[in-house]
């Protein structure tokens, strides 16, 4: 009997739920801290260490493996991946204190930095324009779905800290097993030790489009990182409530309405895209921020912080979707693992770097409304200092061809979806994949 295999298009479905399931997991514990932090005793700073401690695995991973999979093929790397991420859930599962608390997520950002270079280039291997659409798309929508179904599990079914790191197991089991079905995208070739060693060297036509698209990705990142590690705190203060859901509402809300403006925005221009992005996420800060007050009493509007954080939201699905379409689509096959492992690196860097700054001056500074102001302000210097290299340096930058994300993949023509599939895909079509 001859193997059943899956086709490119339900591959490239697989390949993004994985990505979906592996950026919802790590948001899925963010509704969480404000329980743990009741039951264990512990403070904002040490919210703030876990997270940072999953983003430094993230970077660690992306550093050393982030291009073996351009070597030993993409399905190797993930089921490697996703074996882990199951150990971080059982970890999860029985955590009883901030040390396994702590390990898990370590073990889940390599998990996450291990499998995010070969799920995207795998996306790319089997179809370019809506592989790097996909890029753009999962990545913020499994950020957003994390959040908001951990905060309705965790507040109204049972077993609150435990039942949604057991869905989280069954979903990758199911994804190890139909991932033995999906064959190889890309050739592997010899290197893959050589690979090991870190090295950031960019192929010479991403530089530029990088130089431009890593200031703007920073930015974005950094507001999520603000959302992941402050806002489930402060948005209890604000509704004065401890209802779990409402402490992944704000990345939830942040997240989604990021993932509504990729899908908004995805056959505009990228520079135009920016001009519209990196502003509406600088008025939608100001707003939140305004909308703060002092925490409470007549000055505060629950309102105005979630319509803020809306708008912004925007600013950071448009932002995130324009760095990867800026570069992605001028790297060959044999190098996009590499290249966005370095895309999140700078991911990661954003969300991990001010979100440990905003947790330290939490407790040693001015307290949580006061760093949440300093935060919302360095965003939007953050977005102001990207907008200005995208105005000096986006001339340079070529526009994104038939193969980047331009292209409406409603409005294409036979022929221009014929051409946009790669030689992997047509591979598969014609072995009799489904």
């Amino acid at each position: 009997m001859p193997r059943m295999r899956l086709g490119p298009k339900a591959s490239f479905g697989l390949l993004v739920s994985i990505a979906l399931a592996f950026l919802s997991a790590s948001t899925a514990p963010t509704p969480l801290y404000a329980v743990y932090q009741r039951e264990w005793g512990f403070s904002s700073i040490t919210t703030t260490v876990v997270f940072a401690a999953y983003a430094i695995a993230v970077l660690a991973a992306l550093l050393v493996v982030g291009r073996v999979s351009d070597h030993i093929g993409r399905r190797p790397m993930l089921f490697t991946a996703l074996a882990l991420q199951i150990i971080a859930m059982v970890v999860f599962t029985s955590a009883g204190s901030v040390g396994a608390l702590l390990a898990a997520r370590i073990v889940q950002g390599i998990a996450t930095g291990s499998a995010v270079g070969a799920i995207g280039a795998g996306m790319l291997d089997l179809d370019r324009a809506r592989g790097a659409l996909a890029n753009s798309f999962a990545p913020v929508l499994g950020t957003s779905l994390g959040a908001l179904i951990s905060g309705l599990v965790v507040q109204y079914l049972s077993w609150p800290t435990h039942l949604i790191y057991v869905a989280l197991i069954c979903v990758f089991v199911v994804q190890g097993l139909v991932l033995t079905l999906m064959p190889e995208t890309v050739t592997p070739k010899p290197g893959a030790l050589a690979s090991l060693k870190p090295d950031i060297k960019l192929p010479r036509p991403a530089r530029g489009p990088f130089i431009v698209a890593a200031p703007v990705i920073f930015a974005v990142w950094a507001l999520a990182g603000f959302y992941g590690a402050l806002a489930p705190a402060l948005t209890g203060i604000l509704v004065r409530s401890h209802n779990a859901v409402y402490g992944g509402l704000g990345l939830f809300t942040l997240a989604g309405a990021g993932a509504i403006a990729v899908l908004l925005v995805r056959t505009i221009q990228a520079r135009s895209v920016l001009l519209i992005g990196i502003p509406a996420l600088v008025v939608g800060v100001a707003v939140t921020l305004v909308s703060i007050g002092d925490g409470g009493g007549g000055t505060a509007s629950v309102t105005g912080f979630f319509v803020g954080t809306a708008l912004a939201g925007v600013g950071f699905g448009a932002g995130f979707l324009v760095g990867i379409r800026l570069v992605v689509p001028v790297v060959e096959a044999h190098e996009r693992a590499g290249v966005l492992s370095l895309l999140y690196v700078v991911t990661y860097l954003g969300m991990g770097i001010p979100a440990v700054i905003g947790g330290v001056l939490v407790v040693h500074g001015g307290g949580l409304i006061d760093t949440a102001r300093e935060y919302g302000i360095a965003v939007i210097v953050l977005a102001l200092l990207a907008l200005a290299a995208l105005l000096v340096n986006g001339r340079r930058l070529q526009p994104t061809g038939p193969q980047g994300v331009v292209t409406n993949p409603s409005a294409r023509s036979a022929a221009e979806v014929k051409s946009s599939r790669t030689p992997v895909a047509a591979t598969i079509e014609r072995q009799g994949g489904n």
